[in-house]
């Protein structure tokens, strides 16, 4: 059979060879695939083999022990796709080292870079991002967590929900306000007065928490960035990994595809395979088409955020929307023409049909981001 994931992008060589190394780690580590998805805490063997393949290096800078001088949102995203495509717990569990520390990586003093950064890259330290919070979900200016000075330490109070990470995380960069506005501070995980619980849990399970700060104290040196420079921390996290979800959208729908395929070339119906059958070829053949215009559109992109990611941001957005809707559609019909066997629990389908379905809400929901667009796209068009 004829490949189905050709490169329609030219991706340069570096990166070529980045996404074999990330499809060879995805291989080597399918058998622990069915458990980790289903966990509600880091799989050892998961964290195991990302460490040995030294590729959450990716999310790092050079200088604290990364891959590349500085992150690269298009060498990000070919390792997402490649990892989603045969687990989400591994994919999270590499983008959580960039998303979750990014904000020390643009905002952190050198001393306490020197402190994490190395341990991120290496997979030695797990990194996460307190933003979300029991009443605020995308409108973060109403951040109720407080960020206090006492002296030389910054005492941060508050509750901090549905954190990836949470719970098995080394290290929080929390967001908080203080009289400047929001801010970012880094709060170690062992921190007095830190404590996490997994109250809830979503349809693809996922290592989630809340974490509660109650009079939990830090040096000053913690806070990231300068008083009030929470949001464009977060922004820039953002605008360096939004379009990895992208990359992680196509990656999944690849992989329900192939399923998909293996099942209708190897089943026959009324005497033919099914796959010969028309209404089964056209939703197949749709679903390729899509898949590829999502991932050239995902590299496009990633390669502009690599360049430029605050100024390429309404392209991870749109990007983000496409391939994460794309791969909602194509899962849905891979689902169903496999009949009844696309719904058997504890398939691989199975897995990926759940994994499709947060995509479309986590790090920035469909109609948020088409809501921002529709702004910016307003504000263009009059000028």
């Amino acid at each position: 059979m004829t490949r189905t994931d050709e490169i329609l992008f030219e991706l340069p060589e570096r990166h070529v060879r980045l996404r074999e190394e990330a499809a060879a780690l995805a291989a080597s580590v399918a058998h622990l695939a069915a458990e980790a998805d289903e966990a509600d805490a880091i799989d050892p063997g998961m964290r195991a083999a990302l460490a040995a393949s030294g590729l959450a290096a990716v999310c790092v800078p050079a200088a604290y022990g990364g891959r590349y001088e500085h992150v690269d949102s298009l060498a990000v995203a070919v390792v997402r796709e490649q990892l989603a495509a045969e687990s989400a717990h591994l994919d999270s569990l590499f983008a959580m080292q960039g998303i979750g520390s990014y904000a020390l990586t643009r905002g952190g003093t050198p001393e306490v870079r020197e402190r994490w950064l190395p341990r991120v890259a290496a997979l030695d330290a797990i990194a996460a991002l307190g933003l979300t919070e029991p009443g605020i979900g995308s409108d973060l200016r109403g951040t109720a967590t407080t960020i206090t000075e006492d002296g030389g330490e910054l005492v941060i109070d508050g509750h901090k929900s549905f954190i990836t990470n949470g719970g098995d995380a080394d290290f929080y960069c929390v967001l908080g306000k203080e009289d400047a506005g929001l801010s970012m501070v880094l709060v170690p995980a062992d921190a007095p007065g830190l404590t996490t619980g997994r109250p809830h849990q979503i349809i693809a399970p996922h290592v989630l928490g809340d974490v509660v700060l109650d009079g939990v104290r830090v040096p000053r040196s913690h806070r990231l960035g300068e008083p009030g420079a929470g949001m464009r921390l977060g922004l820039a996290t953002l605008a360096t990994f939004r379009v990895s979800v992208a990359a992680a959208a196509v990656g999944t729908a690849q992989a329900a595809l192939r399923e998909a395929v293996a099942h209708t070339t190897g089943r026959e119906q009324f005497g033919r395979p099914l796959i010969q059958l028309g209404a089964v070829a056209g939703q197949l053949a749709r679903s390729w088409t899509e898949i590829e215009a999502a991932r050239a559109f995902t590299y496009r992109a990633a390669a502009a955020a690599s360049r430029d990611p605050l100024g390429s941001l309404h392209l991870s957005s749109m990007a983000k929307v496409a391939a994460t809707e794309t791969a909602g559609r194509v899962v849905d019909r891979c689902v169903q023409v496999m009949g009844r066997f696309g719904l058997v629990r504890g398939s691989k389908i199975e897995r990926l049909y759940r994994a499709a379905r947060p995509m479309r809400i986590y790090e920035g929901a469909t109609e948020v981001i088409l809501d921002s667009l529709a702004r910016k796209l307003a504000k263009e068009l009059s000028v």
